[in-house]
């Protein structure tokens, strides 16, 4: 069970401009799928052998994973460097968690995160 709406809506409008101002996080650039607009979101974002895993604190139903999902790319702006991202999919934990590195930290169990976004590195 993915994290209350609500606090997705207050990240969205507190949170997520001050992380972005800052620039300590990576950030997901994508384009609305029907606005069309550029939209900016800061992630946790892992490596993982060939792209990236994100995790969905607020489940795949979020604008800005639908809005992956409908453009099929990404980019992630990490460590100063823009990486350009393809074929996302929705993964459940137990693939999510063999494609984590060991050190990386699991979501608490608290949360019941059972949804990641896995994206691949466009060559």
């Amino acid at each position: 069970m993915p994290m209350p709406r609500r606090w997705g809506r207050l990240n969205k409008r507190v949170f997520n401009p001050r992380a972005i101002a800052s620039g300590k996080y990576p950030v997901l650039i994508h384009v609305g799928r029907v606005s069309g607009e550029t939209h900016r979101t800061p992630l946790d974002a892992h490596p993982v052998d060939g792209g990236y895993l994100f995790i969905l604190v607020y489940g795949s139903g979020s604008d800005w994973v639908r809005n992956v999902l409908a453009r099929q790319r990404a980019t992630l702006r990490i460590d100063g460097k823009d990486v350009e991202l393809t074929a996302p999919r929705v993964i459940g934990k137990d693939e999510a968690f063999r494609a984590l590195a060991d050190d990386v930290a699991r979501p608490p169990k608290l949360l019941r995160i059972t949804e990641f976004l896995r994206m691949d590195l466009v060559s």
